[in-house]
């Protein structure tokens, strides 16, 4: 081999462990990270309403009170639910108003789930996130003639969590979207309260 063509296979040879390595790298940080989103929302399994991540800023509270998104958007007020499901099911239960309302449900490998407040019924948004052996044993149990509002999905990961999502188009409406985060609530359900769910 020419030495010209011993130093372009070694220029690719370079060039290909350089890209392994990096796709190596890029795949193994967020089992590494302690600071990934699952982590950080965590914290907020212990309470049975959406935890505020970024509040809108108003009169009375003129910055947010705890802002670690990387680049959060003035204009809605997020909050967010862990979940681990081995716990038992998590219910997330919201109320349509007038501001426009999203839940985002994700895994450490990003949403798997999506839903705006158009799909409430009667007014009220209720998802119950459960993982297939607890779909299936709720679907077993289930009634016949129950008819539920329920929607289930079912998730790829035991562990979790839900995003919630309120625009303020105006900067009067900044305290009702902070409030309609808080109002979302996320709790386990019990065994009896989800056979009572439908599919």
């Amino acid at each position: 081999m020419t030495p010209r063509g011993r130093f372009l296979l070694a220029t690719l040879s370079g060039l290909v462990l350089a890209g392994l390595v990096h796709i190596g790298v890029v795949l193994v940080i967020p089992s590494l990270s302690e600071t990934d989103a699952l982590s950080r929302a965590r914290t907020s399994e212990s309470l049975d309403h959406a935890m505020p991540v970024y509040t809108l800023a108003t009169g009375d509270n003129p910055s947010p009170a705890e802002a670690w998104l990387p680049i959060p958007d003035p204009a809605v007020a997020v909050g967010i639910c862990a979940y681990d499901l081995a716990d038992g099911p998590m219910r997330v239960s919201a109320r349509a108003g007038p501001l426009m309302l999203s839940l985002a449900v994700h895994g450490r490998r990003g949403a798997f789930y999506a839903v705006t407040d158009q799909a409430a019924v009667r007014g009220a948004l209720d998802l119950v996130v459960l993982t297939r052996a607890q779909y299936d044993q709720a679907l077993a149990d289930a009634d016949e003639n129950d008819v539920s509002r329920d929607v289930r999905i079912v998730a790829p990961e035991r562990k979790g969590y839900v995003v919630v999502r309120v625009i303020a188009a105006l900067p009067s409406q900044r305290p009702a979207a902070n409030a309609a985060v808080q109002a979302v609530s996320c709790t386990v359900d019990s065994p009896a309260e989800d056979t009572k769910a439908g599919g």
